[in-house]
């Protein structure tokens, strides 16, 4: 006599997950990871600065002497380094995010370290009379800094940081006479694309 198969446990099929459900889900998953990002990176404010960036190396790019060409840079760099602190704050409190919070003391305790060098070796280039290796050492080093700190920002960040690093190489390779237009290039060109990628994805 053959067993009555009737009552088998048929196996269970996994449900389909309806769109909203996945579309929650994901939101829930990208909520998680900015809670551990710093997300007030500024996305027009980085716009703001490759703009005058652009300035900067039009300027640069007519000066005579090497001591008026690097204070026209100098200058662009403490506009940019304000621009970005002040955007930095606005987006801060638009969002409610405080800038002294973990992520955000690992993303500056990250950024400064090559910051600080390029400083340095600022300082020691000029005095070697080495003033064409500049351009290549600051793209390569604050590309070096936004690869670091990005490491604690949105993915976008190191992305952009890993730009400026193959810029900066080109620029250390490449004849005295492309500085401004990879400077351009960088600080000018490649902040206001990422600045509006990120502008548009993560808000401000």
């Amino acid at each position: 006599m053959f067993p009555d198969r009737s009552h088998r446990p048929r196996p269970l099929r996994s449900p389909a997950l309806d769109p909203l459900a996945v579309e929650n889900l994901r939101f829930i998953r990208e909520t998680m990871e900015r809670s551990g990002s710093f997300t007030a990176v500024p996305g027009r404010g980085g716009i703001l600065m490759g703009l005058t960036a652009l300035g900067a190396a039009w300027i640069a790019s007519r000066q005579a002497s090497p001591q008026a060409w690097l204070a026209t840079w100098m200058l662009e760099a403490l506009l940019a380094l304000g621009i970005g602190a002040w955007a930095s704050v606005q987006k801060a409190r638009a969002a409610n995010v405080s800038l002294l919070s973990g992520p955000a003391r690992k993303f500056a305790f990250s950024l400064s370290p090559p910051l600080l060098a390029a400083g340095i070796l600022t300082v020691v280039l000029y005095h070697a009379e080495l003033v064409s290796a500049l351009p290549g050492m600051w793209l390569l080093l604050y590309g070096t800094g936004v690869v670091t700190g990005g490491a604690f920002s949105v993915k976008v960040v190191p992305v952009m940081g890993l730009g400026f690093m193959a810029l900066g190489t080109v620029a250390l390779c490449a004849p005295p006479s492309w500085a401004d237009g990879l400077m351009a290039l960088g600080f000018g060109g490649l902040q206001i694309l990422f600045g509006f990628i990120i502008a548009r994805r993560y808000g401000g």
